[in-house]
């Protein structure tokens, strides 16, 4: 697969609504099928909202959003889905899912979890250890969550550099403050062209308590050149066509 047809839905979710969730993402879900996209990425922790705090004290709640994660998954016939979700196994991880074919093909656990200014992750998640990557015909692919993309050393580069992955897809809750959006960017077509590989950035829309999510979900090159902005504090569905073999191409360069 040389040609990937790419699309982000930046939502806007409501924590703890696992319904209307469910129902936001299945929508954007046939809005990308019916766009001919390949592969459709959701924002962090899409399924029971960001941040959802307390709620995941209750293992009902929990539960409950891993059993809406599989009706997601049910529904990824003819397209790869990339879906935020709390997982338990032992503890609770802030994960991201890859399911495509009707089923979960794999998951990734967040490892760096933030816990200054308005983050408490600590207090909720264990941290992930693993940076896998996922073999799609000739892509690889590499996903991991939010704040793990801003740290050079961290799995986009296991990700890219180990593991050969063409696409890091990195889906994030990232709060707006004056002048993060234009950092953002540096930074992550810094991480697009340190590692040679394309980076998407699929980012939450809407505001939860002091928190406003910007959206703005980006895609690089792997020369860290702006392929692609999303509009700024409204949902959006981005769809891009990728050339993975200019991947390929320019790591034979390097």
């Amino acid at each position: 697969m040389r040609q990937l047809r790419l699309a982000l839905a930046q939502v806007n979710v409501t924590v703890g609504d696992l319904e209307a969730n469910v129902a936001k993402i299945l929508d954007n879900l046939d809005a990308a099928k019916a766009q001919g996209a390949d592969m459709v990425a959701f924002p962090e922790l899409a399924i029971p909202g960001y941040p959802p705090e307390d709620l995941l004290l209750k293992p009902s709640f929990v539960e409950a959003n891993m059993e809406a994660l599989q009706r997601i998954a049910r529904a990824t016939d003819g397209i790869v889905a990339v879906v935020g979700f709390a997982d338990r196994q032992d503890d609770i991880y802030n994960a991201a899912a890859v399911c495509c074919e009707g089923r979960v093909a794999g998951v990734y656990r967040k490892q760096y979890l933030p816990n200054y200014s308005v983050f408490d992750e600590n207090r909720y998640f264990q941290a992930g250890v693993e940076a896998p990557v996922f073999q799609w015909g000739e892509m690889v692919l590499g996903v991991n969550i939010c704040e793990d993309i801003w740290y050079p050393g961290g799995p986009t580069r296991a990700q890219a550099f180990l593991g050969g992955a063409h696409l890091v897809v990195n889906i994030s809750a990232s709060p707006y403050h004056a002048g993060k959006g234009a950092h953002r960017e540096r930074m992550l077509a810094t991480r697009a062209a340190d590692n040679t590989c394309m980076v998407a950035f699929c980012n939450l829309v809407g505001g939860q308590d002091e928190l406003v999510f910007d959206g703005q979900s980006l895609v690089f090159d792997a020369q860290g050149n702006l392929l692609v902005r999303g509009r700024a504090f409204v949902e959006d569905m981005i769809v891009i066509d990728l050339d993975l073999g200019a991947v390929f191409g320019r790591r034979l360069h390097d």
